[in-house]
């Protein structure tokens, strides 16, 4: 019992922030992001005892997050709840230069938000993405290419049609920030 408990501190510790920031990308909510978060470390809990090797395990805990997301929103289409931006005392202030292009992140569909955060926010190559989603590379490149042009509209930047690359250890949301 102890050794599970050391293993699931470790797995939250090392892994949970990430898991959270995908949580909140993809539901708009620090609540519903912090309940997903829960039922993502409860259901490693519950999983057998197997060895993780590598980076499955943060690969699955983001998957079994994505899961949870689109469980939580299906519920959300079947009882609708009220928005914070509908209670204006409760919206928190942006912290930081970037909350502008973050803000606009979240006003993309909800699966261009998805590979945005993974590949910009998490680090993650377009090859792991699709992994993880079960979905083609070449359409998680799309949805990038989607998602930068939507992104350039809505912040009114110019039409440079760069390639999309893959983050490189320098990129300053690579390490997980």
């Amino acid at each position: 019992m102890r050794d599970q408990e050391d293993f699931l501190r470790n797995a939250m510790g090392r892994w949970g922030p990430a898991v959270y920031r995908l949580a909140l990308c993809r539901t708009q909510n620090p609540a519903d992001a912090e309940d997903v978060y829960q039922d993502v470390f409860l259901r490693l809990l519950a999983e057998p005892e197997r060895e993780w090797e590598g980076e499955y395990l943060k690969a699955w805990l983001l998957r079994t997050a994505v899961n949870r997301c689109g469980d939580l929103r299906r519920f959300r289409l079947r009882r609708p709840v009220l928005s914070l931006e509908d209670v204006p005392e409760l919206a928190c202030p942006p912290d930081s230069g970037a909350a502008e292009l973050w803000e606009a992140v979240a006003r993309l569909p909800e699966k261009l938000r998805t590979v945005v955060h993974l590949h910009y926010g998490e680090g993650y190559r377009t090859e792991e993405i699709a992994a993880m989603l079960g979905i083609p590379a070449a359409t998680v490149r799309t949805r990038l290419l989607r998602a930068r042009k939507k992104l350039k509209s809505l912040l009114g930047g110019i039409d440079d049609e760069e390639p999309i690359s893959e983050p490189d250890g320098d990129h300053p949301c690579a390490g997980g920030a």
